[in-house]
């Protein structure tokens, strides 16, 4: 007989029963607790008592005062025995999202984005051409100029000339102005999915990866519910959803703005959203329709998909939702921008992101 042979599963233990151990997991907790560092801890407790995460030798609290120590809690002045996380918890938080995230990654080309032009860079292409003042001499294909040398003068008196100097043309770098929007409507915590814990891991990954690999790139990051707004990179752990509907238009226009104000040339908008638009802001009311596609909501945010477009803003959408009809307005909604979109699962949203930003599409849009 064939068959499964299935055994009890037994949870890995922390590799490291000490501070760095303790510190992955609390990092972890973080992003579910909205950068609550006490309910963090609790939570931390809890788990402790079925996984047995510490002992004898080290106990959450020498892990609470290694914290303290170490600057990555301080005594919260609102709460007589509360905490709250420091500018280095924040960093520590964007970095262990940005090696969760990118360490899954196929490793990537050396350096910032490429595109489809050729010109002053460190990448070099397939691309070959006649020597011209001012090339390094690094960019000369010595293999390549000496065959045309030979072939050229002979191999008897060899001689070389300018003319027979072949060099690798180099791709052209690239900077690149995003905008990142989290849908923060109601839906993102429904139906058993905590949605918006891993769009910020993606968003402040994203973060860390262009200050550190790409800081002459520009990321702004723009929230949506019922309406728009700015957050910036230091609200990320802090971020929760509202008893909001989703205002897609508002986001777009917002976006839309903050890259009108940027001095590059590419500029693209990351949408991460699991629902349709419900809102629009008319005034000082709000028009509301949580009922299907409501076509003067849907008009609206097509326009303003068309908007972009005209404006040489590609809009790349995640959907985080498998429904039909959702996904037929996410296409109408590419189609009208000329933009992409994934129909990601939670799992592999992180991946998406950084795959398409590292890519760049390699366009330059003038």
């Amino acid at each position: 007989m064939r068959g499964y042979s299935f055994s009890k599963f037994i949870p890995e233990k922390v590799q490291d029963g000490g501070f760095d151990g303790l510190m992955n997991i609390f990092t972890q907790l973080l992003n579910f607790t909205a950068g609550d560092p006490n309910e963090a801890l609790a939570w931390m407790n809890e788990l402790d008592k079925q996984h047995h995460f510490t002992n004898n030798d080290y106990g959450m609290g020498d892990f609470i005062e290694d914290l303290k120590d170490k600057g990555f809690i301080d005594q919260d002045r609102d709460k007589k025995d509360g905490f709250q996380i420091t500018s280095k918890t924040e960093q520590t938080i964007r970095k262990s999202a940005l090696e969760e995230i990118f360490g899954k990654l196929k490793k990537s080309g050396k350096g910032s984005h490429n595109s489809n032009k050729s010109g002053q860079g460190e990448e070099k292409n397939a691309d070959r051409r006649e020597f011209e003042f001012g090339d390094s001499l690094d960019q000369i294909d010595m293999t390549a100029s000496i065959h045309n040398a030979q072939l050229n003068h002979g191999i008897g008196d060899f001689t070389m000339t300018e003319r027979d100097l072949e060099v690798e043309e180099m791709d052209y770098r690239t900077l690149t102005s995003t905008v990142l929007m989290i849908d923060i409507s109601h839906s993102m915590i429904l139906y058993g999915e905590d949605r918006i814990t891993l769009a910020k891991k993606v968003a402040m990954a994203l973060a860390e990866l262009i200050s550190t690999k790409y800081p002459k790139d520009t990321l702004d990051i723009v929230v949506f519910g019922n309406d728009a707004w700015p957050i910036t990179v230091k609200d990320l752990p802090y971020l929760q959803v509202g008893p909001y509907h989703t205002n897609t238009y508002s986001g777009l226009e917002l976006a839309t703005d903050i890259l009108r104000r940027r001095k590059t040339t590419n500029k693209q908008i990351f949408m991460i959203t699991d629902g349709k638009p419900t809102c629009l802001k008319e005034g000082n009311r709000y028009y509301k329709n949580s009922i299907g596609l409501d076509r003067k909501v849907i008009n609206k945010t097509l326009n303003m998909a068309a908007q972009c477009k005209r404006l040489h803003i590609p809009i790349t959408t995640f959907m985080i939702a498998r429904d039909p009809y959702l996904q037929q307005f996410v296409r109408q909604f590419t189609e009208v921008n000329g933009g992409k979109a994934f129909y990601s699962s939670l799992k592999g949203l992180g991946e998406y992101i950084f795959e398409d930003y590292i890519k760049n599409r390699r366009k330059t849009y003038r």
